[in-house]
């Protein structure tokens, strides 16, 4: 998500190690809306330090986007998270970045994404060209062109016109006769070659649709946000268990129902806060209400539910089923807390993983014992770390 005026760092990276390393360490939620739909966008860590929270986060989405770099194409790290997709049946819409720099070429591109990942790819657009010499990409549903806008002298976006029919006149101010054949010979080439677009494949996890752009100029988010309002599933019904018995729960049912996948301290710079993010399943939430958790037996009553924007925050008068809300709590809630009106609701448990970086933590001022033990006690809290104490005598 793109940051706008003088403020040029992306907005879902609002952590200071998250600026400085220009990646996401920690996973953000945001709300927006978008043609009409309201969008819950969990950004979550790319890189393979921070991957357990991604997985955690995973089982809160229903459809994710595989942003791949057009220079690198699928990376380590990618194929783990890949594969915790396919164990929870989550549909895969897949953008290929930073086309306006050098990059691979995108036929190369869909045949890893054909082979380490055994899934179908169905181009929706086809580029014209990449790094200095890219151009813009065919609508390959429609025959439009939607052209790419350099920067100008003082290295200001002017703006990306709007789409342009492919065979008509206008084509001219953008592609010579060369870059016109050599587009029009790939996009014949890739229609030839891969299958159309199933959005029934696509649900089912057997085909991704793939976009192309450049996130950091905005060039193929709107057409990245529509294909995902037309395409991606609503939510869907969760299992869960009530008195012994497995149920599912969903999304139109009237008791409000959700489950806490991450906890987050430390949000407001201000304040000492901790958030817990819980995503709902059902109902329809309102502001005030009451809510159990089910393995405490604790009643909260629910004043301040926040919704995102990255760092940004707003009092959510109300919600629904699909919905992300944090709860400011002073640690009691935890990650993998299921809540709902009657207290009875079990939702499945996330995912653990065993530790592959394993440090020894001691404290060298006897008199900071408590200090250490309420935050590492704290991290754990977040799920971020694993905490073992050695048994003394062993």
């Amino acid at each position: 998500v793109r940051a706008r005026g003088e403020n040029r760092r992306t907005r879902s990276d609002w952590m200071k190690i998250e600026r400085e390393r220009g990646i996401s360490v920690s996973a953000s939620v945001m709300t927006f809306d978008h043609a009409g739909l309201m969008f819950n966008l969990l950004d979550t860590p790319g890189h393979e330090d921070f991957s357990e929270d991604t997985y955690r986060t995973l089982t809160a989405a229903d459809a994710a986007v595989m942003v791949l770099d057009a220079a690198k194409g699928i990376e380590p790290q990618t194929l783990k998270l890949f594969e915790v997709c396919r164990l929870r049946d989550i549909p895969i819409v897949t953008f290929i970045n930073k086309m306006d720099r050098e990059a691979q070429d995108p036929i190369e591109l869909l045949d890893e994404i054909a082979s380490k990942l055994a899934l179908d790819p169905a181009p929706l657009y086809w580029p014209a060209g990449s790094g200095g010499r890219f151009k813009g990409m065919l609508d390959l549903r429609n025959d439009k062109f939607l052209p790419f806008a350099k920067k100008t002298n003082d290295n200001k976006d002017e703006g990306h016109p709007g789409a342009i029919a492919f065979h008509g006149a206008a084509i001219n101010s953008y592609l010579d006769p060369d870059e016109q054949a050599e587009l029009e010979e790939g996009a014949m080439l890739i229609q030839e070659a891969s299958k159309p677009f199933d959005p029934k494949a696509f649900l089912e996890g057997h085909m991704t649709p793939v976009f192309f752009g450049s996130a950091l100029r905005h060039f193929g988010i709107d057409q990245l946000l529509e294909g995902l309002g037309a395409y991606a599933p609503p939510p869907k019904a969760v299992a869960a268990i009530k008195g012994g018995e497995p149920i599912h729960v969903a999304p139109g049912d009237p008791e409000v129902t959700g489950f806490v996948f991450k906890v987050q301290a430390n949000m407001d710079p201000n304040h000492r806060d901790r958030i817990a993010f819980l995503r709902l399943t059902s109902g329809k939430f309102q502001r005030g209400m009451k809510l159990k958790v089910q393995n405490t037996g604790r009643q909260l009553s629910v004043n301040a539910p926040i919704m995102f924007f990255a760092s940004d925050r707003e009092l959510a008068e109300e919600a629904f089923a699909g919905d992300v809300i944090g709860i400011p709590n002073h640690g009691v809630l935890r990650v993998g807390d299921s809540l709902s009106e009657s207290g009875t609701l079990r939702f499945a448990g996330l995912p653990n993983f065993a530790p592959e970086i394993l440090q020894r933590v001691r404290v060298k001022d006897p008199l900071k014992a408590k200090h250490l033990k309420k935050a590492l006690e704290g991290l754990a809290e977040e799920g971020v770390t694993q905490l073992f104490r050695p048994v003394i005598g062993a």
